[in-house]
């Protein structure tokens, strides 16, 4: 919670950046620096691992929960299966972990699915088994893959109906309703072409009983996606990374916001943070208790960020969105080890030890 209000991270990731998990040689390496770059480039001096060594690791669901649930005003999150077998061992952010996420946490995680559509039938069938265990409440999709013995990088479009199509109709025929895809910000020196989103509204036209969640919304292309979020009422933005540029580059983040909100009002955006991109507590503390437009993107967006417009992208869009039982969640965690932990005080940065819940 933050001032008593309920708050939602609708994407985290436990990763696994340590150099045993890479499988693609230079192409893992990179995109392990990409974050890691951002990761030390956006993150205030107080919520920063200070070097790689320590940042570049296999982070625990356990560390991924604490950072949420005890540092920062969290109280729901969302976690990822992260499809990304032709570059990392596990994907990423692995089945397993997710599977011990639902396990462990029903009640402070919702989980997503992740295939490659890339793969044909075999994603079908992937997704098919993730959805007996996970029981997932989306699917999270890369628009690209590296292929090959050479490692290509591949994209797709979510508008093909040969490769995308199929992925949503069994999907549809699951009864997983949110699909989330990767946008906006390119996953190394790759192609740009994929991370477009002009693909979104042919989907979003072709299956108006799926909700599509662009992920990164507002990092770039911000007419095209504040066009497809006004255009087709089941499109919606998630602020992973965007949300970020708040601590250490706010215009930017302003500029952003404004954008999206010019097109569409507050409805459709949803805060993500990314965790362990980075840590979810400062973005989040400056965006409920300091952030305002400035007066000339107040003329951009038509409107000021209001207290309760903060409620809406910081827990009530994503709620509506996926049907969440706030009250009831807030019943089932009030005291849980997270709950009980946080309510001892002296909290510190990256502080969590196994011992803390022995």
């Amino acid at each position: 919670m933050i001032d008593g209000n309920f708050v939602i991270d609708a994407v985290t990731h436990a990763y696994n950046l340590h150099p045993t998990n890479y499988r693609a040689g230079k192409y893992a390496e990179s995109l392990a620096g990409l974050i890691w770059g951002l990761h030390s480039s956006l993150s205030g001096d107080t919520h920063r691992v200070p070097t790689s060594e320590g940042f570049l690791k296999n982070w625990s669901v356990k560390e991924l929960a604490h950072l949420l649930f005890v540092e920062s005003g969290v109280d729901l999150a969302v976690h990822h299966v992260l499809p990304l077998q032709t570059l990392y061992h596990d994907g990423l952010c692995s089945y397993e972990k997710t599977l011990e996420i639902h396990r462990n946490y029903p009640h402070r995680f919702l989980v997503y699915a992740g295939v490659d559509p890339l793969r044909g039938t075999a994603a079908l069938d992937d997704l098919e088994q993730q959805y007996e265990t996970l029981k997932p409440s989306g699917l999270k999709l890369y628009p690209a893959a590296w292929l090959g013995d050479k490692f290509r990088h591949t994209g797709w479009r979510m508008d093909d109906p040969t490769i995308a199509f199929p992925l949503f109709e069994r999907a549809q025929k699951l009864g997983i309703k949110n699909i989330a895809v990767h946008k906006g910000l390119p996953m190394g020196a790759v192609p740009l072409e994929p991370y477009k989103v002009d693909d979104i509204g042919g989907a979003a036209d072709a299956f108006p009983g799926l909700n599509f969640e662009i992920v990164h919304g507002g990092m770039a292309f911000l007419d095209e996606t504040g066009m497809q979020l006004s255009l087709f009422p089941n499109v919606y933005v998630n602020l992973e990374v965007t949300g970020a540029l708040i601590v250490k580059r706010e215009r930017w983040f302003a500029e952003s916001l404004a954008a999206l909100l010019k097109w569409a009002g507050p409805e459709k955006i949803m805060w993500g943070s990314g965790t362990v991109f980075s840590h979810p507590h400062p973005a989040l503390h400056k965006f409920w208790h300091e952030f305002q437009l400035p007066d000339d993107l107040v003329q951009v967006a038509g409107m000021q960020v209001t207290p309760d417009v903060k409620r809406m992208i910081l827990g009530g869009n994503y709620a509506r969105y996926a049907g969440v039982d706030v009250e009831s969640v807030k019943k089932h965690i009030a005291n849980d080890e997270f709950a009980r932990l946080k309510a001892r005080g002296d909290i510190q940065p990256y502080g969590y030890r196994e011992s803390l819940y022995e």
